[in-house]
């Protein structure tokens, strides 16, 4: 009998498995090797998986996971610290890479309202790239990992701000009541997180912490149940994701939901990275080839270096504003959701659309290179930079 999901995840992860042998043969970063294979057997490739919808509707929740991991490391209090610090870094980089992309999306001859759009979707750095390429014990331990998970949420909001513009209304038209609806209700959100784990979470992990089955149960339950909440309250299930683990980091068994759920984490990534290849016409590049070199070329020279000079401008060490920079020196899948949503309210047109999505996926790779082969992580190739 004819399975065609069991069919795309045997070519998915038996695809990403031969090619991230081959990758690892050829010091290659594993991501690289995924995205290949989602373009390789996508519907603009061998046409193997045609439904590439279901696929990146799955994936999502990779980052909904972790988003929720993240935030069980967190203490609430070092994150406030680290949002007093980084607010005014993540704000001025946001409206200077907007205005690169935008100046260099009207060079190129795009309309004034998609250059706004292109602009905007320059703003943001991948979470998903930033956070799996950063080692767990600088991540959960150490300043750049407070800074870098501080920025990155900092741009969540930002973008999630432009989402609702889009998203507000027909024809362009700004729906202001909406989007101060969607600003209150993140406090709430808040509060009722705190409530919920004080007078419910808390008592049930406390009885049952000792049958492991429960305690994973009850944590993807918790997680994916504040995300969708949040998400119906008009903000985003990444930002619901992250509350829900924040609210619960200080119980003791938060590292062991940690633990248990980073498996399940890394499955769906993997399923994210493929569904970014599958889902880029390839029909399209030559239209857009040059723009998105030169655009491409621009934000990943220009964010290091913006973030360089923004974070020693707040005194911070030489060594890790530059660490940080390349680290998020790259666009965001956040970007490529600007670009969807956008074309969906025919905002843009498709060659705006695919120029997002593929300086988004040119960023992914080459930033992943520099990384991968300059800094700590945890696939590098060199033993010497190998951390986990």
């Amino acid at each position: 009998m004819n399975d065609p999901i069991f069919f795309s995840f045997f070519l998915i992860f038996s695809g990403a498995a031969l090619f991230a042998t081959l990758a690892l043969y050829g010091r290659q970063p594993l991501l690289v090797a995924y995205i290949a294979v989602g373009a390789l057997f996508g519907p603009y490739g061998l046409g193997l998986i045609e439904d590439v919808e279901l696929i990146s509707g799955i994936s999502h929740i990779g980052i909904i996971f972790l988003l929720f991991l993240l935030g069980l490391d967190m203490q609430p209090q070092s994150l406030l610290r680290v949002f007093k610090k980084v607010t005014l870094t993540t704000l001025a980089s946001s409206i200077v890479f907007a205005s690169a992309g935008y100046l260099i999306s009207k060079l190129f001859g795009f309309p004034h309202i998609e250059a706004l759009i292109i602009g905007a979707a320059m703003m943001f750095s991948s979470t998903i790239i930033g956070i799996k390429l950063l080692p767990t014990t600088i991540l959960h331990h150490r300043h750049v990992g407070e800074m870098m998970v501080g920025m990155l949420l900092m741009q969540d909001f930002i973008a999630i701000f432009v989402l609702l513009v889009l998203l507000s209304g027909e024809g362009g038209t700004v729906d202001f009541a909406q989007i101060g609806r969607t600003l209150i209700a993140l406090p709430l959100l808040i509060l009722f997180c705190m409530g919920a784990v004080k007078f419910v979470l808390l008592k049930l992990i406390a009885r049952y912490d000792r049958i492991g089955e429960y305690m994973f149960l009850l944590a993807i339950g918790w997680c994916l149940g504040i995300s969708e909440l949040s998400e119906m309250l008009g903000l985003s299930r990444e930002i619901g994701a992250f509350l829900a683990g924040i609210t619960i980091a200080t119980s003791p068994i938060s590292q062991y939901i940690a633990l248990s759920l980073k498996p399940l984490r890394d499955f769906f990534l993997v399923l994210f990275f493929f569904s970014l290849g599958a889902r880029f016409n390839l029909t399209l590049l030559p239209e857009i080839a040059v723009a998105s070199l030169v655009l491409g070329g621009v934000m990943l020279m220009l964010k290091p270096a913006v973030f360089h000079y923004l974070l020693r401008g707040q005194s911070e060490q030489t060594h890790l504003s530059w660490d940080l920079g390349f680290r998020l020196g790259q666009i965001s899948e956040f970007s490529l959701l600007i670009a969807y949503v956008a074309a969906g309210a025919s905002l843009i047109g498709s060659e705006a659309s695919h120029l997002i999505q593929a300086t988004a996926i040119l960023s992914f790779l080459v930033s992943s290179y520099i990384v991968v082969f300059n800094f700590p992580n945890p696939i590098a190739i060199k033993d010497e930079l190998r951390r986990d």
